[in-house]
């Protein structure tokens, strides 16, 4: 019996690699490459050579859950919905829609985060919606959006990477984060060109690298502005691309200049020669990239710091240039299109903001509701979760897992308890799960179609390869039947394609258009990359470039409204692999500069807690860890959590590699053992936020938030390091 194929992506990062699903005769499945996908070119890291493991009925959830007397016991699926429906009732009818809250993840698919969202503020009428992705990129995306008026994670693809003169890759560890991806990289250097890297550890990415920077966690706003700086000072500024496609240089100009060199050696431990040296590379080749990740973002300054990184490339006229620009390595597998479609607080369906009256009465007209039913822009997610138990008194979580992943996580599990009633719809029975009031089984990539925004803003169709377990649902039937019992009998499809038409209608004529994608494009073309309106090729912007963004206002609001039932395409347009190369989404065309200070974080060491903690992620777990620490062969190559710290710290504290530590912050304490490394500086120790219980690193990081973009502070915060003495056993 000849074996049968389905091509599709892997569930985990943002680079979703192509991968081939082949059930076996003997049940379960395997996974192969993909050689025809250009992002992994048929490699895959262990994380997706290993994702089939997560579908065994032995590690995930198979049927509902509901707790009976403090415990979870199974349930049918009428019982669970009714009860799930019955308490989002009477919480709304006893203390209004705002003591909804509706909390969602990264790696749901387009549609169930449009659906999701949809939910939220048609059935439920609540402003409280956010998601996980707030943890991500927002950073990026709001210092993207005031610079250029618009945010696509990178506005070219992969493939320009190895083109390139020089790239700085700051704050990403893609070594271990996106594996596939460091091809790119050495193909840029076995072109001649050359890989900057600042990051505060000398880790597997930055080996590669023909210069590494290692500043302070923190001080990435001030390596900016100083790099700017000597830009400024060594005439290497462009000017003609200053006058003519740029504005509020002058402001940005001065900023920049009241950081030199020395200033910035003592805030970051760069020392200027190396300054200097980065600012040589990047400058003498034709073109170069900045490419920024959670590193620079992950801070209550953010915006500003990515800021910084985009005038470094407008300066040096590095933005919408062939092979050029600025870009972010997005994380989870949809944080790009998760954002797009509704799930974060203030926006709506095709990257439209929540308080423009336009954007309210396009997506009111395709949800066949009044726009002043719409509520209004709500917290965002640490806020949120902050909130629960208070003001927000009933939670629907999907796909996120905020007991190992939030700020001050412990203080965050403290209010999921306090709640009056929480449901979860979840792969796998989460830390967050095991909460839950109501518990939901639901589908996962290989079981169902849909589609994902990877980080180069490239739409992609995930395709159903095996059915699912008896007792699982899809998110989609999750929300039409809530819907239904609350009300609202029309509107929920449970077909991914029906949900994706009618997407694509309330995203037409906004900044992330879909309109002119289908199902069947992009199963033909290996993907398309956004704005892709429905529009005739040959119009402007047909040739790569800019594609036309027309305001609602101004005509297109109903462009690509077909029937769902119409599976004709409209006239292809080509999609947009390269933003900015005619003019900036801005309305004048040009991109802004933004005139920023360095200022310190909001937690700095002190006496009581004299060193720095930085978080981040490793090779073989992924983010929470709820899938992939259920996986065997993941779990043999990174069993648990970790304390780095340099070997001067190490022996200042008389500790051993393997000894346990306790890493303490105002906001609790982690105990985990030592990994003593010269890699990582002596002022600042490293643990890795995959794992729940005593080793929780997000017990210690801060909630300070970014102005901007909520962001919290993950990368920094002030602690101590103590050795745990062990007791023997007698």
């Amino acid at each position: 019996m000849e074996k049968t194929s389905t091509p599709t992506h892997c569930p985990y990062c943002a680079l979703q690699c192509g991968m081939n699903i082949t059930p076996l005769p003997q049940g379960g499945v395997e996974v192969t490459e993909r050689a025809d996908f250009p992002v992994n070119r048929g490699a895959l890291c262990g994380k997706g050579r290993t994702a089939a493991e997560v579908l065994s009925p032995a590690v995930r959830l198979t049927t509902p859950l509901v707790r009976e007397g403090g415990r979870l016991v199974p349930a049918d699926w009428p019982e669970a919905l009714d009860r799930i429906a019955g308490r989002l009732a009477a919480t709304r009818e006893r203390y209004g829609p705002d003591a909804l809250g509706v909390f969602g993840g990264g790696g749901l698919t387009n549609e169930k985060a449009y659906a999701l969202g949809k939910f939220a503020r048609v059935v439920l009428g609540t402003s409280q919606i956010d998601y996980n992705g707030r943890f991500c990129m927002s950073s990026a995306a709001a210092a993207g959006t005031k610079a250029f008026g618009l945010d696509r994670g990178l506005p070219f693809p992969l493939e320009d990477i190895p083109r390139t003169g020089c790239v700085i890759l700051v704050g990403s560890n893609l070594a271990e984060t996106m594996p596939p991806s460091l091809r790119f990289f050495t193909e840029l250097r076995e072109n001649g060109g050359t890989l900057i890297v600042v990051d505060p550890r000398r880790t597997r990415t930055a080996d590669q690298a023909d210069l590494h920077l290692a500043p302070r966690p923190g001080t990435d706003l001030a390596l900016a502005l100083g790099l700017l700086h000597l830009v400024v000072a060594e005439g290497r500024t462009d000017e003609e691309y200053i006058r003519e496609r740029t504005t509020g240089w002058e402001e940005a100009r001065a900023a920049a200049m009241a950081h030199w060199p020395e200033y910035v050696e003592r805030i970051t431990g760069v020392p200027v020669p190396r300054l200097r040296e980065a600012v040589r590379m990047f400058c003498e080749p034709e073109a170069a990239m900045v490419l920024t990740a959670r590193g620079p973002e992950q801070q209550s300054k953010g915006t500003d710091t990515v800021g910084a990184w985009i005038n470094l490339c407008l300066a040096t006229g590095r933005a919408g240039r062939p092979l050029s620009g600025y870009g972010c390595l997005t994380g989870q597998g949809n944080g790009q299109g998760g954002r797009e479609h509704g799930q974060k607080a203030d926006q709506l369906p095709g990257y439209r903001k929540l308080d423009d009256p336009a954007a309210r009465r396009h997506v009111a007209g395709v949800w066949g509701v009044d726009p002043d039913s719409l509520p209004g822009p709500g917290r965002s997610a640490y806020e949120l979760l902050d909130a629960l138990g208070t003001d927000v008194r009933t939670l629907l979580l999907m796909g996120s897992n905020p007991v190992v992943s939030a700020p001050r996580a412990a203080h965050v599990e403290k209010r999921l308890r306090s709640l009056d009633f929480l449901a979860v719809a979840d792969v796998v029975l989460s830390e967050t799960a095991e909460l839950a009031d109501v518990v939901l089984p639901v589908t996962q990539w290989a079981e169902e179609t849909g589609t994902t925004t990877s980080l180069e803003g490239r739409v992609l169709l995930r395709r159903r390869a095996v059915a699912p377990p008896a007792g699982v649902r899809s998110d989609l039937y999750v929300l039409h039947e809530l819907a239904g019992r609350l009300g609202v009998e029309k509107g929920f499809s449970t077909d991914p394609e029906e949900v994706f038409a009618e997407l694509r209608r309330a995203s037409a004529g906004g900044p992330a258009d879909y309109s002119g994608i289908t199902y069947r494009r992009l199963a033909e073309e290996n993907g398309v990359f956004w704005p892709c309106p429905e529009e005739p090729a040959g119009t402007p912007g047909a040739d790569g470039g800019d594609a036309p963004r027309v305001p609602p206002s101004e005509g297109r609001a109903h462009a690509g409204a077909a029937d769902a039932s119409d599976t004709s395409d409209p006239v292809r347009h080509p999609g947009t692999p390269r933003l900015f190369l005619d003019r900036f989404a801005t309305p004048d065309g040009r991109a802004r500069f933004v005139a920023v200070a360095h200022r310190a974080t909001a937690e700095e060491p002190d006496a009581e807690y004299p060193l720095l903690l930085t978080t981040g992620r490793v090779v073989s777990q992924y983010q929470s860890g709820a899938q992939t620490r259920r996986v065997a062969e993941l779990n043999a190559a990174a069993p648990g959590p970790f304390v780095e710290l340099h070997p001067r710290l190490a022996a200042r504290l008389g500790a051993a590699d393997g000894d346990p530590l306790a890493v303490v912050s105002r906001r609790g304490r982690a105990v985990a053992p030592a990994r003593i490394t010269d890699t990582i500086r002596p002022d600042t120790v490293f643990m890795p936020f995959h794992w729940p219980g005593e080793g929780r690193a997000n017990t210690l990081t801060n909630p300070a938030l970014d102005p901007t973009s909520r962001m919290p502070e993950f990368k920094s915060c002030a602690v101590r390091v103590e050795r745990v003495e062990v007791v023997p056993r007698s």
